[in-house]
């Protein structure tokens, strides 16, 4: 059977003038209905009558199976990166490594995507047995990393929930969440993200942490904080008494990430802490 949307390996049954006509090696000259076109331009030079050849099934413009040797960037079920090429009434455009760029349908969108940016997106096939790309990916992740508590891992954001957290994909195929208190900074989908493994739950999915182990993150964060001041001659209108949304648009960190690294500032007589805020010594 001639699939849409995978790799095959099919035969050379006869040739046109417009390429050559590929099926199954059971269905050689059988039944021509059973072939599908591969275009003379991408035919292998010296090919024969038999001879097999490796392709891909996608659909041409008309809606009709088409096989290329050219290979696509993901097959059905997979998930890989893409750019939006345009953006039109019918949907998005995907390069995807074909000479036919693939269709994200709004449907399939969850967030409004622009042309140049690049987002995770997965292959299927749409109720018309057409292939489309989503990037509700999801149900396309694995469980089965090797990861292990305090590995360091890259992945690319393709979800946000205010109560759980931020959605990666790490390796662009695995489930993971960096959790709501780690969240540490506001994050978009298609935003490539670096991180470390705080658990691996009993589900396979990881949860995530994009700080440093503790007494690195407070180096972090206190060099962060005197780079602060001196861009500001000196002086923050921040305090322990600060709101912690203050806190996190201005510095990036929690607000108990900031108390620990004014506090090491403080005693280590870098700065002093008043009413209307901090001051470089």
């Amino acid at each position: 059977m001639i699939e849409l949307g995978v790799n095959q390996k099919l035969y050379i049954d006869h040739t046109t003038n417009f390429g050559v006509y590929l099926c199954e090696e059971k269905n050689l000259g059988k039944r021509k209905e059973e072939c599908v076109l591969l275009p003379a331009k991408q035919v292998p030079a010296g090919s024969q009558k038999g001879d097999g050849v490796d392709v891909f099934i996608y659909k041409d413009s008309q809606d009709r199976l088409i096989a290329t040797t050219q290979q696509p960037k993901l097959t059905l079920g997979e998930l890989a990166v893409l750019e939006v090429v345009d953006v039109t009434k019918i949907g998005a455009f995907l390069s995807w490594g074909l000479e036919k760029d693939l269709l994200l349908p709004f449907s399939e969108q969850t967030v409004k995507v622009k042309p140049g940016e690049s987002y995770l997106i997965g292959l299927y096939v749409d109720k018309s047995d057409r292939l489309c790309g989503t990037m509700k990916v999801y149900d396309f992740l694995r469980t089965d990393s090797s990861y292990k508590k305090g590995d360091t891992v890259e992945g690319i954001v393709f979800g946000n929930n205010p109560e759980y957290g931020v959605f990666v994909a790490v390796d662009g195929k695995y489930n993971a969440m960096i959790p709501k208190n780690e969240a540490v900074k506001r994050f978009h989908i298609g935003d490539r993200v670096k991180g470390r493994v705080i658990e691996v739950r009993e589900d396979g999915k990881l949860n995530l942490s994009i700080r440093e182990k503790g007494y690195i993150q407070m180096d972090i964060d206190s060099a962060k904080i005197m780079d602060k001041l001196e861009e500001n001659n000196g002086f923050l209108p921040y305090h322990d008494k600060s709101s912690p949304e203050d806190i996190r648009r201005e510095f990036g960190m929690s607000k108990n990430e900031f108390k620990r690294a004014i506090g090491r500032l403080y005693k280590g007589r870098r700065i002093e802490i008043t009413g209307q805020g901090i001051r470089s010594l």
